[in-house]
């Protein structure tokens, strides 16, 4: 990390802004967030944010070098999973 991004404070998106990072709709962040399949958020305020980290950490968990690659993890869809519990 360069040291003027060490300088500078966490930078924080909302909904729509970190749906356009992720190339999702913002309908489909939500129901990431109802799931707890999504990427970690924090509260401020009542309002929800994403830090650009999470978002970036998150999308990394889905890396692949080729189909049978099993990865580094694992992103899973938008909807319910019975072995992933709500956040």
């Amino acid at each position: 990390m360069s040291d003027i991004a060490a300088a500078l404070p966490p930078r924080y998106l909302r909904t729509p802004e970190a749906a356009r990072f992720l190339g999702l709709s913002g309908r489909t962040l939500e129901k990431h967030r109802t799931y707890g399949t999504g990427p970690t958020y924090k509260k401020i305020g009542g309002r929800v944010v994403y830090a650009l980290s999470d978002l970036q950490a998150w999308a990394e968990r889905g890396t692949k070098a080729s189909t049978s690659d099993p990865g580094v993890g694992r992103v899973f869809p938008a909807r319910r999973h019975p072995n992933i519990g709500a956040r």
